[in-house]
């Protein structure tokens, strides 16, 4: 199960998200998009687990929670909100 991840903090790390999202299982990908000109981060990215109970809990537990003083999104991807 793929989750999009966002309004993350541009200064967030890809191992600091998989140590994040860890807590629920390990993601077996993660990605933080960045701008291609720049390599700076666009404020989003992706997990990927392939257990779907803790791509689940990952979103409930996460979604609308605090990191890097930052409310993050996190919702299944190619979901959305209205």
């Amino acid at each position: 199960m793929k989750l999009f991840v966002g309004n993350i903090d541009y200064s967030v790390t890809e191992p600091e998200l998989v140590e994040l999202f860890s807590a629920h299982g390990l993601p077996d990908q993660l990605k933080i998009v960045k701008d291609r000109t720049t390599g700076q981060s666009k404020g989003y990215g992706f997990v990927e687990f392939e257990d779907e109970i803790a791509a689940v809990k990952s979103m409930m537990d996460l979604n609308e929670t605090s990191f890097h003083d930052r409310q993050i999104v996190v919702r299944e991807a190619g979901k959305k909100e209205k």
